[in-house]
């Protein structure tokens, strides 16, 4: 895994000195995602440079041919492609085979070139072919045009950035804003956003003009700045047409011959590779396919003193399972203080969540490990949160409701909210009761962190008048989405939600922000394409629950996890900051709050702010620690970026 970074540069606005200084810069503000190696490639153009030309860069994190033969930025030799490419295509020995037998011939043993010489042949239709996760910019100088592409969940990043005379592109936004081409100007509706969903909904960045590549998404540049863009791939297209076989134990042999192929294929690589461990299905799972693949898994878990938290137990558990190498890491309120300098320096964006993805890949990457597989999408794509089966329970009242009158609608709201006396249970109800009642409106309301209310009475009246859009973007997102597929099931349409909105922007974002932080590549084999497709086709009846938790994805292991990891309550991979915060990490968050830090910054209201931290410290059930807790980073980071 790497850190990509580039540009395509128009008209002689920019000259080429300080476009390959530009470049440089954003190289070395992504050094610590690729400690292996460094590269700049500047392409060749007429000394006035009226020509568009391009210059990429790249830092190396050598998984595959770890040879100087893997260098990168790979090829411009005489005028052909050039790319700087972070990823791994897990099929990319048989696309080689497939390119040697029409004539081509390889210097190296990566991924890298097999994609190189794949645009050769196939052009922008080599996407589709492509299994794993990736981004990259391509230089295409026969046409000069920039191809930009990322793999289809979202799984890498790639922002981008377009002005007058230039496009720039990287792993990280920090290294856009290196360039000093990029204005530090704060995006108001993407504040707002991230306000109600501890992230911000791609596109949009917290920078204005910063923009996020959608997954499964291309963008091309022409020589004249013109950019035109596709999708290859759509998570809803196999829910749409005809299901496989219904037959269930067809379905779960083909499952779990899915299962078993996608962590092999995952396996593929020439350092070492671990797995984190929490004891739940997902990373049980992939733990035990691991071994099956004949592999000794070195696993890491995270535990804590509060057993609320604590899964360190179920962890150990499946550790002597399978017999794995495992090292677990006790973390304390203290050592938290310890470790939250450098998270909070990995945020590339300010996130809710992340924290604990920062110590684990910290811990793996010390242990000598460069690559580690995650459990996570498994809830995403089986079925494991509380989504699928509360909006399975109102889908069809729901959808009766909706179609009362307006009037009537907002009426009822009102009750609900001056009953419940604006708690968060009474807002949330009352929002769902607003609703017209269809799963994209729904669905995003149990996502929220702040709700509508709660925005409308915590950001100052200067910030509200700077708001663009103050419309839900998921909603709208989901609403065209469904309505492309107008025939995939309830269950498909909650996945399909889940791994776009929460997944996409949350968790595989920190994800990758975090663990590559420490120079550590994270694989995801449960998103593996083929499998998500297959389980998407599949029909509701096949994936919903009972007394088995994920049941088709443990019953297509066939009895492999132990009784007492499917039957254990599900428990998500959080820290324990609801007691940190009103003890060792109170100062911290008060700093931050307080009147030299977000209270004075002219976008909150300061007596909105101090209300909700009072009402925090007092106990108060409607003011959880994450709704305080993302404003803590949100300070921090705009602190540490500048952007205003």
């Amino acid at each position: 895994m790497c850190g990509i970074a580039g540009g395509v540069f128009w008209g002689g606005r920019i000259a080429r000195r300080d476009a390959e200084a530009a470049v440089s810069a954003m190289v070395a503000a992504l050094a610590h995602r690729g400690p292996d190696g460094q590269g700049v490639f500047s392409s060749p153009g007429r000394p006035d440079d009226r020509e568009p030309f391009a210059v990429l860069g790249h830092t190396r994190l050598a998984i595959l041919d770890v040879s100087d033969a893997g260098a990168q930025p790979m090829g411009g030799h005489h005028g052909t492609p050039c790319i700087t490419y972070n990823g791994e295509a897990y099929n990319f020995l048989a696309l080689k085979q497939e390119l040697e037998a029409r004539g081509d011939r390889f210097a190296s043993r990566t991924d890298t070139e097999v994609l190189l010489r794949g645009y050769d042949a196939w052009g922008v239709d080599v996407l589709p072919r492509l299994r794993g996760m990736f981004a990259f910019g391509l230089w295409d100088q026969a046409n000069r045009r920039l191809l930009l592409a990322r793999d289809r969940l979202g799984i890498k990043p790639l922002y981008y950035f377009k002005a007058d005379g230039v496009l720039l592109f990287a792993s990280e936004i920090r290294a856009l804003l290196a360039t000093g081409l990029v204005p530090r100007k704060l995006d108001a509706t993407a504040l707002w956003q991230y306000l109600g969903y501890q992230s911000i909904p791609a596109p949009r960045t917290l920078v204005d003009g910063v923009r996020v590549l959608d997954a499964a998404s291309w963008l091309l540049a022409d020589e004249t700045g013109r950019t035109s863009s596709g999708q290859y791939w759509n998570m809803l297209d196999r829910a749409a047409g005809p299901a496989p076989s219904a037959d269930p134990q067809e379905i779960r042999r083909t499952v779990g011959e899915l299962l078993r192929d996608a962590v092999s294929s995952h396996l593929v690589s020439d350092v070492p590779v671990g797995a984190f461990l929490s004891g739940g299905i997902d990373s049980s799972a992939v733990v035990g396919l691991m071994r099956e693949a004949g592999v000794t898994p070195r696993t890491f878990s995270v535990g804590f003193a509060e057993r609320d938290f604590d899964e360190s137990a179920h962890a150990t558990l499946v550790a002597k399972k399978f017999a794995a190498d495992h090292t677990h890491i006790r973390l304390g309120e203290h050592d938290l203080l310890g470790h939250l300098p450098g998270a909070l320096q990995a945020m590339d964006l300010p996130t809710g969540d992340g924290v604990n993805s920062y110590v684990i890949s910290q811990a793996v990457r010390a242990q000598g490990i460069t690559v580690a597989l995650s459990g996570l999408g498994g809830d995403e794509i089986f079925g494991g949160y509380p989504s699928f089966s509360r909006l399975a329970r109102v889908a069809d009242v729901s959808r009766l409701w909706g179609r009362s009158p307006d009037a009537i609608r907002s009426l009822a709201a009102s009750a609900v909210r001056a009953i419940g006396r604006s708690s968060v249970p009474a807002t949330k109800a009352a929002a769902v009761l607003e609703t017209d009642g269809s799963l994209s409106a729904m669905f995003p309301l149990m996502r929220q962190v702040l709700s509508l209310e709660q925005r409308l009475a915590l950001v100052d009246d200067h910030l509200l008048a700077d708001i663009a859009d103050r419309s839900d973007p998921y909603d709208r997102f989901l609403a065209d989405a469904f309505a492309q597929a107008p025939a995939s099931s309830l269950f498909a349409r909650i996945s399909f939600a889940e791994a776009r909105t929460y997944m996409h922007d949350v968790l595989l974002r920190d994800t990758d922000q975090m663990s590559m932080a420490h120079g550590l590549e994270v694989r995801v084999p449960l998103l593996d394409h083929c499998l998500v497709d297959y389980v998407t086709s599949i029909g509701d009846s096949e994936k919903q629950g009972g007394a088995v938790p994920k049941r088709l994805l443990v019953e297509s292991l066939g009895g492999l996890l132990p009784d007492d990891i499917v039957q254990r309550p599900k428990q998500g991979f959080t820290l324990p900051f609801e007691p940190w915060m009103r003890g060792a990490l109170r100062p911290f968050c008060e700093e931050h709050l307080g009147d030299r830090g977000l209270s004075a910054r002219g976008l909150l209201r300061p007596g909105e702010i101090r209300g909700l931290w009072q009402s925090f410290l007092d106990g108060g059930r409607d003011v959880s620690w994450s709704r305080l807790w993302i404003l803590v980073v949100l300070d921090d980071w705009l602190d540490r970026h500048a952007v205003n």
